[in-house]
């Protein structure tokens, strides 16, 4: 009997990390169990374009990090605690094994989003996501040598490729949408296709 893949089925549900009763303090304990979980760099202007990547994301089957629910992370900020902020920080991206960094006008203006990248360079598989409107050639060139992903489409092509499934079954079972489908949930904050490659 074929099996019928419907969202039920097809994964686990996903959620934000900062809910999940595990926090890795080691860097390695996370590599060797597999764990898989986008941190989700963003400037705090760009709070509401980040929550909708991170939905987009959680409705895909992927575990993210995003400190909107890090209740610890923003009574730091609130208190202007650099450390408790620093530590915060640093344990999501240790729980991680992947950091999307959203990039608008704003980024330019961060100054915690370059101490994230710094942070999780080396340690995370790092991309880079262009808001809508990012003309080509502006992003800071701290973060021109990570993957770019400049549309709908390439956002897609990189949660398939994290969660080793297809992209027409992501698709088909409603766990993604295509970038060409106007009710995309995505289509307000980012291109659906850019023809144009950024490099």
């Amino acid at each position: 009997m074929e099996r019928v893949w419907t969202k039920e089925n097809f994964l686990k549900m996903a959620l934000n990390r900062y809910y999940y009763p595990t926090k890795y303090e080691s860097r390695a304990k996370v590599i060797s169990l597999g764990v898989k979980c986008v941190f989700i760099s963003h400037q705090q202007n760009d709070k509401d374009a980040a929550r909708k990547i991170a939905d987009y994301l959680i409705n895909a089957g992927v575990d993210v990090y995003f400190d909107e629910y890090d209740g610890d992370l923003r009574i730091s900020h609130q208190s202007n605690n650099a450390r408790a902020v620093t530590d915060s920080i640093r344990k999501g991206i240790n729980n991680s094994s992947h950091m999307l960094v959203l990039v608008s006008p704003n980024t330019l203006r961060s100054t915690w989003v370059p101490f994230e990248i710094g942070y999780g360079y080396d340690k995370t598989d790092l991309s880079v996501l262009c808001l809508k409107g990012i003309p080509k050639g502006s992003l800071p060139e701290y973060i021109r040598t990570a993957n770019i992903i400049r549309d709908i489409y390439d956002f897609n092509i990189k949660i398939s490729n994290v969660l080793e499934k297809s992209q027409s079954l992501l698709e088909e079972t409603k766990l993604m949408s295509s970038y060409a489908n106007s009710a995309n949930p995505l289509s307000n904050v980012m291109d659906a296709m850019i023809n144009d490659p950024y490099n």
